[in-house]
């Protein structure tokens, strides 16, 4: 069966390994209020950063805002007494993903995820010659955006969709809006959008994608619990981060709190950011994307291992099904955009009951009598997350390389949102991090400017030979 792929988000090409981080390069951290590199935020960005600086022997001080590190890519195993991946839990690309091969090398079981999927069309599964006639219409809508992204004028993705998808059209909505972006169609930059690879493998990690990415800080000593509230870099040369337990100073700061955070004020800067960084953050808007997670005994669905399910909708109120993760008797039903806004908003009691209605419209009534614990993710109320990943509204696609740019030299940002090409990912998060701080190491000397290869030498032409004369 053809698989119905997410947007993939490719890692690029010739990017610096994190092997070279050690132990012994831990002798690096500052354990004063004085320090090189003051890294802001332990999610995937910060804790790349914080490797990359300590493979470069230089000083640093990592915080955190929460009482635990991995920000929106964490793993709870008491709920369910089971691994439940609170945020990410697909692993994009696993064969070229940096952390895929950070997480086997620790011992992890990384395995690669079904390719096929079910769609169901009320309480029966698609027929092949329907399924075909869905992925028809989803690569021809990819392509239609791919083509509006080729002119000069951007417009929303809802904006780019063919005017002859029929009765397939709210599925490849949610499919490419909620589910891909976490935002609606309506509100997608159609050059962001295409700017993405399509996924042709995933992979899932049976521990959970947030244990894999925490193992990646051991050793890494990291402030937790510690929110900044101001960045000041108006002293020539110095940052200072202010914080609840006192002021951290250091000369430069990496910054990788979500864009949520960045917009909502939460953190000061002095002086003000630039217009230019400003109106970037307002277009990196927060997506809206939860997991409602349930445990149902028996597999009444009657699914396979890591089986994904969509539906064929008739309208907004939607979601996607991943049942017996790893495995296990868990079940996620995800849900994202305005719908799922909304339903976050009524709080984890309505977002439940309209996981277990949607699963016996699909699978009959009885579903409901095998559920037993659940839990819902809102992390939109989350206070230092504000949101899912970053989306870019119609015209805001330079923000992301707007974002990448330092503040006087002394300030640089990183994560998800940061990343032009993998945005949304765990990877590109990671890499954005990396390339920051490789960014501040060169402006520190401690790490050599990238060469630019020299054009190949042309071979020289033969000389033709002389016409002899007559």
């Amino acid at each position: 069966m053809t698989p119905i792929t997410r947007r993939s988000f490719l890692a690029a090409a010739g990017a610096l390994s994190s092997a070279a981080f050690s132990a012994r390069a831990l002798g690096g951290p500052a354990s004063s209020g004085e320090t090189e590199v003051i890294i802001v935020g332990a999610g995937a960005a910060g804790i790349a950063a914080a490797r990359r600086v300590a493979a470069a022997g230089r000083r640093f001080i990592l915080v955190e805002a929460a009482g635990r590190i991995g920000g929106r890519c964490i793993t709870d195993t008491r709920i369910f007494g089971t691994p439940f991946d609170l945020g990410a839990h697909w692993i994009y690309s696993p064969d070229i993903n940096p952390i895929t091969k950070l997480g086997r090398r620790d011992g992890l079981d990384v395995y690669p995820a079904p390719t096929g999927q079910r769609v169901r069309i009320g309480k029966r599964n698609a027929r092949d010659s329907e399924l075909e006639d869905f992925l028809t219409s989803l690569v021809r809508t990819n392509r239609a955006i791919a083509d509006v992204a080729r002119g000069k004028v951007d417009m929303t993705c809802a904006q780019a969709l063919p005017k002859d998808l029929g009765d397939w059209q709210s599925t490849i909505e949610f499919l490419l809006g909620p589910y891909n972006c976490g935002t609606d169609l309506n509100e997608v930059s159609a050059m962001d959008l295409a700017r993405l690879a399509e996924r042709d493998s995933g992979a899932f990690c049976r521990q959970g994608f947030g244990a894999l990415l925490a193992g990646q800080a051991a050793g890494i000593p990291v402030r937790v619990s510690t929110p900044v509230t101001q960045i000041d870099t108006n002293r020539v040369g110095r940052v200072e981060a202010r914080t609840a337990r006192g002021t951290i100073g250091g000369r430069y700061a990496i910054v990788t709190v979500s864009t949520g955070v960045l917009g909502s004020g939460t953190i000061a800067f002095a002086p003000e950011l630039p217009k230019r960084q400003l109106d970037a953050i307002a277009r990196l808007k927060p997506a809206s994307f939860d997991h409602i997670g349930l445990e149902l005994a028996g597999n009444p669905l009657g699914l396979q291992r890591d089986d994904l399910v969509f539906e064929k909708s008739a309208g907004s109120e939607t979601a996607a099904l991943l049942a017996n993760i790893s495995g296990t008797p868990l079940a996620t039903v995800s849900v994202g955009g305005r719908f799922g806004r909304e339903l976050s908003r009524k709080g984890e009691k309505d977002m439940i009951a309209f996981a277990v209605d949607w699963l016996a419209g699909l699978y009959g009534a009885d579903i409901r009598n095998a559920v037993k614990r659940t839990h819902a993710t809102r992390w939109n109320a989350s206070p230092f997350a504000l949101g899912a990943f970053a989306t870019v509204t119609p015209g805001g696609q330079p923000s992301r390389r707007i974002m990448m740019e330092p503040i006087r030299d002394r300030i640089y940002f990183a994560g998800e949102a940061i990343h032009e090409t993998q945005w949304g990912t765990v990877a590109g998060a990671w890499e954005s991090g990396e390339r920051a701080a490789e960014a501040v190491l060169r402006k520190m000397g401690a790490l050599k400017p990238p060469v630019e290869a020299k054009p190949a030498k042309q071979p020289r032409r033969a000389k033709k030979p002389a016409r002899a004369k007559q």
